[in-house]
């Protein structure tokens, strides 16, 4: 299979595990669901309202749609830096992430 082939499918894969694990989490809990994904209100409401068929076509796009949230050199040093307390870790990595604005329709 060419490769261009193999990596527009595993970019539709991922986009689709994306959607339905954003879906879950924000059905589970939803303001820790917008949280952990980034994600303004607005954006959470189109993200469960989505039919399954609106969310296989969503996910057939040939871009990735999650974004790396962590894409500040100095914050991604220091969360991959080796920590004296491990169990801190978690909220550690939660209060970086917090400082970051959730994503918008502009």
């Amino acid at each position: 299979m060419d490769q261009s082939i193999e990596t527009l499918d595993a970019i539709r894969e991922i986009n689709l595990s994306y959607i339905v694990l954003a879906q879950q989490m924000l059905r589970d809990d939803r303001a820790v669901g917008m949280f952990r994904l980034g994600l303004s209100s607005s954006l959470a409401d189109l993200l469960v309202g989505l039919s399954l068929a609106q969310a296989v076509r969503l996910a057939s796009s040939d871009h990735v749609l999650c974004v790396f949230r962590v894409s500040d050199h100095a914050m991604l040093s220091a969360m991959t830096q080796p920590i004296k307390h491990p169990e801190i870790s978690p909220t550690h990595a939660a209060l970086l992430l917090a400082g970051q604005s959730a994503a918008q329709f502009e």
